[in-house]
C-alpha cells in the first residue's frame, strides 16, 4: 500500500513538473509562432506592393483634338504673312465661283419647253406672240429667241446671223468671272511655293547665326516652310474642282442653245412656208 502511494505521489510530482515546464516553454512557442507569421505575412506583403509599384493607374486619355483645331494649329505654324494671302485666295475664289453657280443655275432653261410654246405661239398669234412668250421666260436661250425673231422681216438669213452674233454675247455673260478662278488657281500654289521659298531662307539664316546644324532648328524651319506649299495645293485643288464643274455647266447650256438655235430657225421656216 505505502507502494503505491509512493508512486502516486512521485506521478504527480512527475506531472506537476511537467506542466510547469511546458507552461515555461509555450510564451517561447508562441512568440516564435508569431515570429513565423509575421515573416509570412511580410513575404506575402512584398510581392504585393510589388505588384502594386507595376500596376499603374490608367491615365484618363487626353481628346484628341479636332478637324477645325488641326487645321487652326498648322495654319498658325505656317505663318500668317503667306497663310493669310492663301486663305484670301480660297475665299475670293469661292465667293466667285458660288456667285457663277448662282448665275449658271438660273440661267438654265426647260428648252423642250420653250420650243413647245414658242411654236404654240407661232400658230396662233405669229411672231409677236412668240415673242412675248420669249421675254416672259429666263435664259439666254430665250434671249437668243428674241433677238432672231426680232430680225423675221428681214429674212432667215438676217435670223440665223443675229442668232449666232447674240449667241456669242451670251456665251461670254455665262463665262463672265472664270477668269477670276483661274487666276486665284494658279496664283494660290505659287504663293505657297514662295512662302516654301522663303522659309527655307529664314531656316538656312538660322543656323548660320547658330553656329552649328540643330536637327530641331532645322525640322522646324522645313516644317513651317512646308506648310505653306501644302495650304496653296489645297486652295488650287479646291477651286479646281468648282472650276471643272463651272466649265461642265457652261458647255452644257451652250450646247443647248445651239440645239435651240437650229430647232427656232426650222420653226420659223416651217411658219413662213405656212403663211
Amino acid at each position: 500500500m505505502k507502494q503505491l502511494l509512493s508512486l502516486l505521489m512521485l506521478a504527480g510530482v512527475f506531472t506537476f513538473s511537467s506542466v510547469n515546464a511546458f507552461a515555461q516553454e509555450s510564451p517561447e512557442v508562441e512568440s516564435d509562432s508569431l515570429e513565423a507569421v509575421d515573416s509570412t505575412m511580410a513575404m506575402e506583403e512584398e510581392p504585393v506592393a510589388a505588384i502594386a509599384e507595376e500596376i499603374v493607374e490608367p491615365v484618363e486619355e487626353e481628346a484628341e483634338p479636332g478637324f477645325h483645331q488641326v487645321v487652326k494649329e498648322q495654319f498658325i505654324d505656317g505663318g500668317p504673312t503667306f497663310m493669310g494671302i492663301v486663305l484670301l485666295c480660297l475665299i475670293l475664289g469661292l465667293a466667285v465661283a458660288i456667285e457663277r453657280i448662282i448665275h449658271l443655275n438660273l440661267a438654265t432653261t426647260n428648252v423642250k419647253k420653250l420650243l413647245s410654246n414658242v411654236e404654240s405661239a407661232l400658230s396662233s398669234g405669229g411672231v409677236e406672240a412668240a415673242k412675248e412668250v420669249c421675254r416672259n421666260t429666263r435664259g439666254p436661250v430665250a434671249s437668243i429667241f428674241v433677238q432672231g425673231m426680232m430680225r423675221m422681216s428681214e429674212g432667215i438669213e438676217m435670223v440665223e446671223k443675229s442668232i449666232i452674233a447674240y449667241g456669242s454675247v451670251e456665251m461670254g455673260k455665262l463665262e463672265k468671272g472664270m477668269v477670276w478662278i483661274s487666276l486665284f488657281i494658279s496664283l494660290a500654289p505659287m504663293l505657297g511655293f514662295m512662302g516654301t521659298v522663303i522659309g527655307m531662307i529664314d531656316a538656312f539664316d538660322a543656323i548660320a547665326e547658330a553656329g552649328d546644324v540643330s536637327p530641331s532648328l532645322v525640322a522646324g524651319g522645313i516644317k513651317v516652310a512646308l506648310l505653306t506649299t501644302v495650304g496653296g495645293l489645297i486652295v488650287a485643288v479646291i477651286l479646281q474642282l468648282f472650276y471643272n464643274y463651272l466649265v461642265s455647266k457652261i458647255d452644257s447650256l451652250v450646247n443647248s442653245m445651239e440645239d435651240a438655235s437650229i430647232s427656232l430657225v426650222d420653226m420659223l421656216v416651217k411658219h413662213n412656208l405656212s403663211k
